[in-house]
């Protein structure tokens, strides 16, 4: 029962049987069009963001599954902004603003691959790369507002 793992960057939704999928998978004998039909069923709620998959393949049966990731957390950001990219230059350009809500929104879907145990430290997470990408919180710097989470300023929302 010999498995192998192929794990490839996909835009949700809009998978198809060329490259990279194509070249990936070919080799390993599996229907493609099943293949693409069941990437494209779940990850078409991430529809326009690049998404990890993973296929797990049964070399022997060529029976497969596959594991969706969550997009990394600069894509939900800029997907919830509705902005097509970061700031060039973070530290002077601020391309937008997140309100907490937002934040804690995009900490709850990526909640389980980030390093946080509670949606406060998640939160904190999210707002540590809208610093690299030159986004705002609440119209502050976002480093201010994780000191006021760790005050207690927004457990209103937070805990709520």
């Amino acid at each position: 029962m010999a498995k192998d793992t192929v794990e490839i960057l996909i835009d949700g939704g809009k998978a198809t049987p060329g490259p990279p999928l194509g070249p990936a998978i070919g080799p390993l004998g599996l229907n493609m069009m099943q293949v693409v039909e069941q990437i494209n069923s779940k990850t078409s709620d991430f529809s326009g963001m690049k998404v990890p998959v993973k296929i797990i393949v049964d070399t022997d049966t060529k029976e497969f599954e596959i594991e969706v990731g969550t997009p990394p957390t600069t894509a939900l950001i800029m997907d919830e902004l509705n902005i097509e990219k970061a700031s060039q230059d973070p530290g002077m350009d601020k391309v937008s603003d997140l309100s907490m809500e937002q934040s804690l929104k995009i900490a709850r879907m990526k909640f389980n691959t980030l390093l946080s145990d509670d949606y406060k430290s998640a939160v904190k997470e999210v707002l540590g790369t809208c610093v690299s990408m030159g986004i705002t919180v609440e119209g502050k710097d976002p480093r201010e507002v994780q000191e006021e989470i760790d005050q207690g300023a927004h457990d209103n929302v937070l805990l709520a």
